[in-house]
């Protein structure tokens, strides 16, 4: 069998695990091994084939350590009071009227801090879908504001595990990948925010007193001293102190507080951090507040493995040849933009995970960036503007899959986030406005 047909029969199995709700890296694994024999087959050598997948899933192994740091500190920032204080003040400062801005803005604050989508929308976020369920709206419109807010953070914030594994694919420095990202997305952020506003205007929300409110402050001890690990992170993080220095730091604070301050015993809390967090008692709040915990990473990490590996056989067997040869056309830096666009849509579509869409993506462009002397920063500041934020809008991938399912909605919400697609639609005008200035000024 040719290699479109058994791509395409890969990507079938994919989609039909995802859609049925099975762990992703089984699938994965299915078709690893269906491509390792198909190109046996073809004449490569096993070990050959053994090689490139492992040499690829080494660039993981950076990522995989900062994932289970971020898993313990999500768990024992829950535990801590950290997570539910920002639930409790965040739904405070709630207008009805500016629901939907305002679930859109506080996402996006929230997960710059976290560094995780799945985090944001299924804190802070379910907590929003079930007020405004309470009031009489289209819960896709608040979907999707909840969505594109949470993969603000996870285009930009600090703890971004996309954010690190596109600065170790790239080589850059992270720090000064997210001064690009503010800068190539101030104008989207901004007119998103104003759909955003005339929507909530056009569709106000009825807030009714919510029993998760009520049960935060009888559970943990609520003041801004249990913000402290989240102060920690950001001013760690803009004194540019190493991420993993400034998770453990994060992470001490958080231990701190929990046993010293929510009254968890030390044990108590390791658990919490191995296994993720949860609530003893049965009440609408234990539904919202859980997870986390390295055990959940580990799950996570095996998905970035497998992802990094299978990458390596696509790119080193040359499967994509044709997808490349036509990225080589690009006579101009918009339509490099677009072409890689086109790529980091093609590998969200079949990768079905947004790690699988960003190593795909850099695999196939970084040749032709080389080419055109553009440094690893525009390659890095690319990615991010096209394979991160579009995987969320492919309705099976799980970057966007898992925060619908989570949010009790479907692919509905995506005509919704429209931070997400605003984000490629404006670099690419802005290319093409670069140019079109470039060449008035030769004439």
């Amino acid at each position: 069998m040719n290699s479109l047909f058994t791509l395409v029969f890969c990507f079938v199995i994919l989609l039909y695990s995802v859609i049925k709700g099975y762990f992703v890296a089984y699938p994965l694994l299915l078709s690893l091994v269906i491509l390792l024999v198909k190109f046996s087959y073809q004449g490569f050598a096993v070990k050959s084939l053994i090689k490139m997948a492992f040499t690829s899933s080494q660039k993981a192994f950076p990522v995989i350590k900062i994932l289970l740091l971020i898993g313990a500190v999500t768990a024992v920032w829950m535990a801590a009071g950290t997570i539910p204080a920002l639930v409790y003040y965040g739904t405070q400062l709630i207008n009805p009227q500016y629901f939907i801005l305002s679930a859109f803005v506080l996402c996006s604050f929230i997960s710059v801090l976290l560094g995780t989508s799945f985090g944001t929308v299924s804190t802070v976020g379910v907590a929003l879908m079930i007020m405004a369920k309470e009031g009489d709206i289209n819960p896709h419109l608040v979907a999707g504001a909840i969505i594109a807010g949470a993969y603000f953070g996870d285009r930009c914030s600090p703890m971004s595990s996309s954010a690190h594994l596109v600065a170790s694919l790239t080589k850059t420095k992270l720090h000064r990948n997210l001064r690009a990202m503010i800068s190539t997305a101030w104008l989207p952020l901004m007119a998103s925010s104003l759909i955003y506003f005339i929507l909530s205007i056009s569709n106000p929300v009825e807030i009714r007193n919510s029993d998760l409110i009520s049960e935060i402050t009888k559970l943990f001890n609520i003041n801004p001293l249990v913000l402290l690990p989240a102060f920690a992170v950001t001013v760690l993080c803009l004194l540019n102190v190493e991420v993993n220095v400034t998770l453990l730091a994060s992470l001490g604070i958080g231990f701190f507080l929990g046993i010293f301050y929510q009254g968890d015993s030390l044990f108590k809390m390791i658990n919490f951090a191995w296994v993720g967090f949860n609530l003893e008692q049965k009440m609408d709040l234990s539904e919202v507040l859980t997870g986390g915990g390295i055990f959940s990473m580990l799950r996570v990490s095996l998905v970035v493995i497998l992802s990094t590996s299978l990458s390596g056989i696509l790119i080193g067997t040359n499967t994509f040849a044709s997808v490349e040869n036509l990225l080589k056309r690009a006579s101009s830096r918009s339509r490099l933009f677009f072409g890689t666009t086109t790529v980091g849509l093609a590998s969200a579509a079949f990768g079905c995970t947004q790690t699988l869409a960003i190593l795909l993506t850099h695999q196939l462009v970084k040749e032709k960036y080389e080419q055109e002397r553009l440094d690893n920063y525009e390659l890095a500041t690319d990615i991010e503007n096209t394979a991160v934020v579009l995987s969320p809008l492919i309705p099976w991938n799980i970057a966007g899959l898992v925060p619908a399912t989570l949010l009790m909605t479907d692919s509905g919400f995506i005509p919704y986030a429209v931070y997400l697609y605003l984000i490629p639609i404006w670099n690419w005008v802005r290319y093409k406005l670069a140019e079109s200035k470039m060449q008035d000024e030769f004439e």
